[in-house]
């Protein structure tokens, strides 16, 4: 090995090298659209003024002989017009090449980052900061008379592996049993491709709906997810649940400043072949699901699960091509597990001082079976899909479903030319 820097991959992020494909190339996608064009030139200088606060993002992914590791590369990350398909692959065993992008397209500057490199929490602070060095190079310092900058988190926290720092090795917790969930099929889209329909909402008027029910917008919009596949299903297809894989954002329970991954997944669902398909009744069990899977002993139980088969000694002995074909064994049948996956990266906190030059932000998913992620700035909501099929049936049940109770949505879809289209209800 050279005498660049290294580093090992924390817990969560083992899992991506060993499943990645052409089929689910494990990128996902951050945009910031602004209210005025994009500038190359003042992009690649905010770029660079970023990385010095990101410095793990110079890293390319290397295989040893019993785990991946992260190795200092030498290539210099270069801002380009958008030219390849959403979530294109970044990682590729035979290049080591660098394993997020930055291109921009018209007002939207987009953050494609690999999956092992970070989760959608440490993606954003990272194009968080991005964006406010880039209003600083166009509109100057006096834009900037906030704390943004000045208080940043010191690199060493933001490059620490907080895996490692609460891992506890105390016993396992009682993971409860998941029966085999309905699965998403039809034609695919051809060449790997993705179809991604945003829509975007009013999150006061999400939240209001919300409350409405006595519940969290997570809750209420997974309530109306399961609602929408439910929609779609075959009557024959009722004897499986329907299955929602959670991320959950690890820093929400232990104090952490990390930018790297740190995450767990839960798995929330609803039987409609037991259970009546109202409203109500979806979001009082997915709301009693949420309860039961994030106590804080479930939390830190998951936590210590995650992190016990790489502190086991035979474990850490097993080849590497062999952790290969386990860990994607393990990932398929996990996968029967889950009909689709639902992440809520949250609210987008910017200077108020940038909302002159802010119209939203987005992020969604490269992936094999349907996914959709949300994210808010200011009162815009985004809720990004991303399947790889033909059919769109689970998007519009899901947007009409909010249409008809009062909330405007406002959607987009990708289009083959690589623009966008507006998309009917």
């Amino acid at each position: 090995m050279s005498d660049a820097k290294w580093s090992r991959l924390e817990n969560a992020a083992k899992i991506f090298p060993s499943t990645t494909s052409r089929e689910d190339t494990k990128v996902f996608r951050f945009t910031c659209e602004l209210t005025e064009m994009v500038q190359e030139a003042p992009l690649q200088a905010a770029l660079e003024e970023t990385l010095e606060f990101f410095p793990f993002y110079r890293y390319s992914l290397r295989r040893g002989l019993f785990w991946y590791f992260y190795e200092e590369s030498r290539e210099k990350p270069v801002v380009r017009e958008e030219h390849l398909p959403p979530c294109s692959k970044l990682y590729h065993p035979d290049r080591h090449g660098l394993l997020f992008s930055v291109t921009y397209y018209r007002c939207r500057i987009n953050l494609e980052v690999y999956h092992s490199l970070t989760d959608g929490t440490g993606a954003l602070a990272f194009l968080r900061m991005l964006t406010i060095h880039y209003i600083k190079q166009v509109h100057g310092e006096g834009v900037l008379s906030h704390e943004a900058l000045r208080n940043a988190v010191p690199v060493p926290e933001r490059m620490s592996d907080s895996f490692a720092r609460y891992y506890t090795g105390k016993k396992k917790y009682e993971k409860q049993k998941v029966k085999r969930a309905y699965r998403i099929s039809g034609i695919r889209l051809p060449d790997h491709q993705i179809r991604v329909i945003e829509g975007t909402a009013s999150a006061s008027q999400i939240l209001q709906k919300s409350h409405e029910y006595g519940t969290t917008a997570s809750i209420f919009l997974c309530s109306v997810l399961l609602r929408a596949i439910h929609a779609q299903m075959p009557k024959r297809a009722e004897k499986y649940p329907v299955n929602l894989s959670v991320p959950v954002n690890l820093r929400n329970y232990f104090p952490s400043e990390s930018a790297r991954n740190f995450f767990s997944v839960i798995t929330v669902g609803y039987d409609f072949g037991k259970n009546p398909d109202d409203f109500a009744s979806v979001i009082a069990a997915v709301k009693e699901g949420f309860a039961k899977e994030l106590t804080d002993e479930k939390v830190k139980g998951r936590l210590n699960d995650l992190c016990a088969l790489e502190h086991n000694l035979l474990t850490r002995m097993v080849p590497l091509f062999l952790k290969d074909i386990s860990l994607n064994i393990a990932n398929r049948v996990s996968a029967r597990e889950i009909t689709m996956a639902f992440s809520n990266i949250g609210r987008v906190d910017m200077p108020a001082e940038m909302a002159p030059y802010l119209r939203q932000f987005g992020v969604f998913v490269s992936t094999k079976r349907m996914q959709v992620c949300l994210c808010s700035y200011g009162d815009r909501l985004t809720m990004g899909f991303s399947a790889p099929f033909v059919d769109t049936s689970v998007q519009r049940h899901f947007f009409r479903q909010l249409t008809e109770m009062g909330i405007d949505v406002e959607l987009t879809a990708n289009v083959q030319e690589g623009g966008e289209a507006h998309a009917d209800l």
